[in-house]
């Protein structure tokens, strides 16, 4: 077994895709319009879906608005230079919420972002890693 995707509803497909491709360089890797169902699902990731876990984004059309609710935590994704990538996130127009430093009671280095429909994204400083990520023929996640 492994793990395939996460699902997320988003009332603004488009700009979740902004946010998730241009500003986090994950690739639209597939979209469709159910117009029986009236929603569109998009797939975004890092890498194919037969190799890498993903994110399905849900656009029920019509919707203007979701209750996030207090259950829902976060989702993760490991970088370099944790720094360098929030600056990068904020010039193409990302929200940082909370800048890097210290987890509490810990010293992994983190850092949250807020997608627009206000999903928390958590980076997490990974040094032993190599994460290259490109977004516009720019490298937004380096190994300094």
């Amino acid at each position: 077994m492994r793990l395939l995707h996460t699902m997320l509803r988003v009332v603004n497909l488009e700009e979740s895709l902004q946010f998730y491709c241009n500003i986090l360089g994950m690739k639209l890797l597939r979209k469709k319009d159910y117009p029986g169902g009236q929603f569109t699902l998009a797939f975004v990731g890092y890498g194919d879906e037969s190799n890498n876990t993903v994110l399905e984004l849900t656009y029920n059309w019509n919707t203007e608005l979701y209750s996030l609710g207090n259950a829902y935590g976060h989702i993760a994704i490991g970088v370099n230079d944790i720094y360098a990538t929030c600056d990068k996130v904020q010039k193409l127009g990302g929200k940082v919420v909370r800048y890097p430093g210290p987890m509490k009671h810990g010293s992994t280095v983190i850092a949250f972002l807020e997608d627009p429909n206000g999903y928390k994204v958590e980076l997490i400083e990974v040094k032993s890693s190599n994460i290259p990520i490109e977004v516009n023929n720019q490298e937004l996640l380096t190994d300094k």
